[in-house]
């Protein structure tokens, strides 16, 4: 990679790992939902999905992204 340009991260944050823990879980209600025919648990987790997009902005903005001060990196 260029070092003209900053490396944006790989996202292992808290922020990132909660907003996709919240949609994964999501999306299996929603199939399984979808399986057994309940259209409104279906919407509902549809509506989780956009929540978690939500949560992992907000995480974001308040500083647990990637290059959040409240971000510590930990090395492997």
């Amino acid at each position: 990679m260029s070092d003209e340009f900053p490396e944006p991260g790989e996202g292992n944050s808290p922020a990132s790992w909660t907003a996709v823990i919240i949609m994964l879980v999501a999306f299996t209600i929603g199939t399984v939902a979808f399986f057994f025919d309940l259209p409104v648990v279906v919407w509902a987790s549809a509506v989780l999905v956009v929540i978690g997009l939500v949560v992992g902005f907000a995480l974001a903005r308040m500083g647990y992204g990637v290059n959040g001060p409240k971000y510590s990196v930990k090395d492997h």
